[in-house]
């Protein structure tokens, strides 16, 4: 209820005049939003308010449910997501160490880790796809719930090595080295 309250406090601001036309009695403004909770209740409180802010951008009039229906359904692309087939692309193209990569969306990240960077790596696309689809949808579920997909942050490196070794130590563990190698 209070994603449809934001609604319609956003369409009050954008609307001004056009929004007291159609919301003239607070009896007409109950019934509306009780209609509107009804046909949004699909979606998740966070997509509602994000398709609200969308419409508001690029519609010059007050939106039906409709349009404001159609916006939720492109949720993802509200919240930085890539489609599936781009996320896949993105995780199979992604450097190692994998949490270092500058990911487009962290659901990305995450559905990769599930899918396995292994088989990303080695298998083709036909077969490891429908995995990663799977994983990558409901971690776009998550994410438009409101979920924190977070994505590891790798340890620094110490600013400097603790005890350098001395020339006498590097000699005789690359003689050790050397002799389990056989070389």
């Amino acid at each position: 209820m209070d994603a449809i309250n934001q609604l319609f406090a956003e369409f009050e601001i954008a609307y001004h005049n056009q929004y007291y036309k159609a919301y003239a009695t607070d009896e007409r403004l109950i019934l509306a939003k009780k209609y509107w909770l009804g046909c949004l209740n699909a979606y998740s409180p966070a997509q509602i308010v994000a398709a609200a802010r969308h419409v508001v951008k690029t519609h010059d009039y007050l939106p039906t449910v409709s349009v404001v229906v159609r916006a939720c359904e492109e949720g993802p692309a509200l919240f930085g997501l890539p489609n599936a087939r781009q996320a896949y692309y993105e995780a199979c193209r992604a450097e190692s160490p994998k949490s270092a990569c500058a990911w487009s969306h962290e659901a990305v990240y995450q559905a990769g880790k599930a899918t396995g960077w292994f088989l990303l790596a080695s298998e083709p696309e036909d077969r490891v796809f429908p995995l990663f689809e799977y994983h990558y949808l409901a971690l776009c579920q998550r994410a438009l719930r409101g979920e924190a997909l977070d994505v590891p942050t790798p340890d620094a490196l110490p600013p400097r090595v603790p005890h350098p070794l001395s020339g006498e130590e590097n000699h005789a563990r690359m003689k050790k080295l050397r002799e389990q190698l056989g070389l």
